[in-house]
């Protein structure tokens, strides 16, 4: 059958290709403005303005294992979690948030209990980066014996262990301090091992209350802290090696919540405040 020129079906033809076009453009536009809002957020150097990777958590369900991946056990510090590995108790996204919470609900798995449970997130060999502008909007949790933490390591940590690795903590909060931030760095010859570490400690009142912006700028030659827009700590390369400056390298990326241990559970662990949420909003690189 030929095709009829002026016909009804040409009409119908012209109108869904205009509002399929027009969808299009509108979601291209959409994209467009929702990348705009991306930029890095007030304060900082101005100088890491591209958006390299981020990640909104705006689908419901267990994080993007394209990205991220589950540490799992008893892994350090005499914590007293076991992290876990896709369980909604423990990492789930929804409204918009990734919600890391510790419990203490007696997981059996086999013959096995685990009292007190949580998640430690990592993009440990998916994706990491050598410098730029890592920022994090997130609310901590509050309570004695709770220590959510946001920090990198380096890739190189199955090869050079710890700390020679450089670690980089972009913020730590431990609940028998509840009024203080902490910003630090770890190297092999600056780590709380040697009781040689480098940091800074930010008294803020009730940081639990609500979202953050935690964020650090890493350049070749230092590395910026800032706290919702403010700088509040710089470490500096002194230029002695590897051993005070491993950051010519990459790190990854770690997110998780811990109870107790050497540190978050020195002042004791109240237990019955359980389950405690650490809430992400976002993770965005800048480079």
């Amino acid at each position: 059958m030929g095709y009829l020129q002026g016909s009804k079906s040409q009409t119908y033809m012209k109108t869904s290709i205009a509002r399929r076009t027009m969808a299009v453009l509108a979601g291209s536009l959409l994209s467009l403005s929702v990348l705009a809002q991306m930029s890095p957020s007030a304060g900082g150097s101005g100088k890491f303005t591209r958006l390299a990777w981020h990640d909104e958590f705006d689908k419901e369900g267990f994080p993007d294992t394209s990205s991220w991946g589950y540490d799992t056990g008893y892994l350090r510090n005499n914590e007293l979690q076991y992290y876990t590995a896709f369980r909604k108790q423990n990492a789930w996204i929804e409204n918009g948030e990734l919600r890391i919470t510790a419990r203490r609900d007696s997981l059996r798995e086999g013959t096995r209990l685990f009292p007190v449970t949580s998640a430690n997130l990592s993009t440990q060999g998916k994706i990491s980066w050598t410098g730029g502008r890592i920022e994090v909007r997130a609310k901590i949790p509050s309570a004695l014996g709770t220590w959510p933490a946001i920090w990198m390591l380096g890739s190189d940590i199955r090869q050079t262990d710890w700390p020679a690795c450089g670690e980089i903590d972009i913020m730590e909060h431990v609940g028998y301090m509840p009024d203080t931030l902490h910003f630090n760095v770890h190297t092999e010859k600056y780590n709380h091992v040697k009781h040689t570490n480098k940091g800074f400690r930010l008294y803020y009142p009730s940081p639990e209350k609500d979202f953050h912006i935690y964020a650090i700028e890493w350049f070749p030659d230092h590395i910026d802290w800032f706290f919702d827009g403010n700088k509040v700590f710089t470490y500096a390369n002194e230029g002695s090696g590897t051993a005070a400056w491993p950051f010519d390298k990459p790190q990854f990326l770690l997110l998780n919540l811990a109870i107790g241990g050497d540190w978050g559970g020195s002042h004791g662990v109240n237990l019955k405040a359980l389950p405690q949420v650490f809430s992400i909003d976002y993770v965005r690189v800048f480079q």
